[in-house]
């Protein structure tokens, strides 16, 4: 069957089956999937009522781990086992996490084999902790904002909305020419993400803050709630040339929009030292460990 290509009227369908899942990561909301299936090329079908994803031009080798009820999700993964027999080959589910891994073992014990990607895992917060940022180990942090507070007395926060979207598209072109967007492959990715985000911000119904310094947009955010008790920061930008922007726009955005929720995930570090020390540096209370399961069809006769 061919994938079918992720759209806007699509919501309410996909949310359907991602709901059903537990885990708290934030590849599993639709404002992600959508805006970076056109990198991707990733699409959507709905096998023994669950949803799956797949890559186009990758379809008989890997789909993302089933999304629906636990017998809907078994039925669907012996669908794609037995699948895998018959073409032969590799075989994996993408987005595998450590529940996930378990339901394997539970239905097919000994056929698959777990490989976490520790530069895809989460960072997962505390709401407080990054709201108050109180006790030594948050010293240097709160340092970074009264040093922003006292550079830059005339600052103010605001809730993105129609009348200032277009500051932070301009703002957000400003940070591509300085941070060299044209020349690596992946930021300039980033970035088209970030700038479509803002496009569609009503309707893929997110939430978004900025902040002024001197009546101009030095940062902005944008992110959702993920599951009742935690809230997702998809997007953070902010211009270095402004000491403490990062660490302000950080502290503003949680305090404003994420304090009905006890964790804040913050996504992934996709292995870049400096950004794996800067998540590191904010404690993180756990990670949410994604991976790939592969099958080995071998040890698999008694089910197909």
């Amino acid at each position: 069957m061919a994938l079918k290509k992720i759209e806007l009227e699509d919501r309410e369908l996909l949310d359907r089956y991602l709901l059903t899942k537990e885990d708290r990561s934030c590849d599993m909301v639709f404002p992600n999937i959508f805006l970076w299936s056109r990198k991707y090329k990733v699409g959507y079908e709905i096998v023994e009522d669950c949803l799956v994803f797949g890559e186009e031009g990758r379809q008989n080798v890997n789909r993302s781990f089933p999304f629906g009820t636990e017998e809907n999700k078994r039925r669907a993964v012996l669908h794609f086992m037995k699948q895998a027999k018959e073409n032969g080959g590799e075989w994996f589910f993408n987005l595998t996490t450590e529940s996930d891994f378990a339901l394997l073992e539970k239905w097919f014990p000994g056929c698959f084999t777990i490989q976490y990607n520790r530069d895809r895992a989460d960072y997962v917060y505390e709401t407080e902790k990054l709201a108050t940022l109180s006790g030594k180990k948050y010293h240097k942090k709160k340092n970074h904002v009264n040093k922003f507070k006292s550079l830059y007395p005339d600052w103010s926060y605001e809730r993105i909305t129609d009348d200032n979207v277009e500051e932070c598209f301009q703002m957000a072109l400003k940070w591509r020419t300085l941070n060299g967007c044209d020349d690596d492959e992946e930021k300039n990715d980033e970035m088209c993400v970030t700038m479509n985000a803002l496009r569609l911000i009503k309707e893929l119904r997110l939430s978004g803050g900025l902040l002024r310094v001197n009546g101009e947009v030095v940062a902005f955010a944008i992110g959702e709630p993920l599951r009742k008790d935690m809230f997702c920061v998809h997007i953070e930008k902010a211009l270095t040339e402004i000491q403490g922007a990062y660490p302000m726009i950080n502290q503003q955005f949680v305090l404003h929009e994420c304090m009905d929720y006890k964790y804040v995930n913050r996504e992934e570090d996709t292995g870049l030292e400096g950004l794996r020390k800067a998540k590191e540096s904010y404690r993180p209370v756990f990670l949410v460990n994604k991976g790939y399961a592969h099958l080995d069809i071998s040890r698999c006769e008694a089910y197909i």
